[in-house]
């Protein structure tokens, strides 16, 4: 692939999708519709600043091998959206292994191919939803786990993550969130009289969980309340905090990972590059000398270039997978037939930024604490403070453009759509 071709790729990821927020999908059944969950996630990203635009399919008692047939493949295939929710029927997940296999497995794995095939740069993520608060009853008979809340909430736990692992998706960990609440906060009641559907609190829970992995943005900041009473929300967002914004790289699907080292000299100004990926699909080399960029597949770990002249260059490689992407440097002196290659500085320590095109939000993730501003490509700073560990910088209010991003003595680029 050309350098030009790369370049062209990056201002479709920002370009295709001109809007202020995320465009997010989600699809579901009455889980999600009791109380517009999708609408409590606008109210709440609106509360802070942030836009959303959002659309659903939401049928009563509607399963994932539904939506493959109904309007949910038809929006989905329409294209554009950036997050596109997953939630199945409330019971199938936590039915025993087999059937979960025939009826559940193949049609999230025809969901999230679909999201993927039309959607290139969105986040499918599937929406963990919880036990019923006495078990499943109707089915205790076949299947005893289900008879104990803990029971059924433990096998859609395990069954939501697996499906989540399986298909390259994040998880939205709102069964999690109940469940910390039941332990914690045993007075707010997040069930209806049915015991089965969300109360206003149960999907504020999950309305806040879905902001935190959404907008990577605490939620202990949270201003709106949905009508609750206060400190029943603020002990909300805390289990939220809890469990989601300080656990956020265990919920969403792996950010590519690259390392880049010298093997050695190949002959006159050649040199042997290898590459340490992963959670990545394809890899682009720039060898800093003005040619042609390479794109190889994650199974090719070796590189080999020759450099017409002498000299210092500084070599790039950016692997990645569904627009996300990591990079890795290294400088090397050319010496010619008199001197052998050698490494000048190898940087490892070039900070991971997720998402990236993104919008709303990014999120910087560093080894230690250190300033960092965010530039527009005129060099006017827009943005700067200190980032530790996993940090978020807001881009609300930002044209579309390709950014620069500065950490210390680390440099990247950020596209902000």
């Amino acid at each position: 692939m050309k350098r030009i071709a790369l370049v062209a790729l990056f201002l479709y990821a920002f370009a295709a999708l001109a809007q202020d927020g995320p465009r997010v999908l989600f699809i579901g059944n009455s889980y999600t519709e009791v109380n517009n969950l999708p609408q409590m996630v606008f109210n709440i990203a609106r509360s802070m600043g942030s836009d959303m635009t959002y659309s659903s399919n939401t049928p009563g008692g509607c399963t994932f091998q539904n939506h493959c047939t109904n309007q949910s493949m038809e929006l989905i295939c329409q294209g554009g959206w950036d997050v596109v929710v997953l939630q199945e029927q409330s019971q199938y997940p936590s039915f025993p292994q087999s059937q979960v296999e025939a009826e559940v497995f193949p049609y999230a794995e025809r969901l999230v191919d679909s999201i993927y095939a039309h959607n290139p740069c969105a986040e499918p993520m599937f929406y963990m939803t919880w036990g019923r608060r006495d078990g499943d009853q109707q089915n205790a008979q076949y299947f005893p786990v289900l008879g104990t809340y803990e029971g059924m909430d433990s096998m859609l736990c395990l069954r939501y993550t697996y499906m989540a692992e399986a298909n390259d998706a994040s998880l939205c960990p709102v069964g999690r969130v109940w469940r910390h609440l039941r332990t914690n906060n045993p007075d707010i009641e997040l069930y209806s009289s049915d015991g089965s559907h969300p109360s206003v609190a149960g999907t504020y829970a999950a309305a806040c969980t879905f902001y935190t992995l959404i907008f990577h943005r605490d939620p202990l900041s949270i201003a709106y309340n949905a009508s609750l009473d206060p400190i029943d929300a603020i002990a909300i967002r805390n289990a939220v905090r809890t469990v989601v914004y300080d656990n956020l790289p265990s919920w969403q699907r792996p950010m590519p990972e690259v390392g880049i080292h010298l093997l050695g000299n190949i002959g006159s100004n050649g040199v042997s590059f290898g590459a340490e990926p992963q959670h990545a699909d394809s890899l682009h080399w720039f060898f800093g000398d003005g040619n042609d960029t390479i794109t190889s597949s994650v199974g090719d770990l070796t590189m080999q270039h020759t450099y017409a002249d002498s000299g210092f260059y500084t070599v790039t490689l950016v692997a990645s997978r569904h627009c996300m992407t990591d990079t890795a440097t290294i400088t090397v002196h050319i010496g010619g037939t008199t001197e052998p290659v050698s490494i000048i500085r190898v940087d490892d320590n070039t900070p991971s930024v997720y998402p990236n095109p993104a919008s709303g939000t990014i999120t910087v993730t560093v080894d230690a604490t250190a300033k960092a501003t965010l530039c527009a490509a005129d060099g006017r700073q827009v943005w700067h403070g200190t980032v530790c560990g996993s940090t978020a910088i807001p881009l609300h209010g930002l044209p579309s453009g390709i950014y620069t991003l500065c950490i210390g003595d680390a440099v990247t680029k950020v596209v902000v759509k």
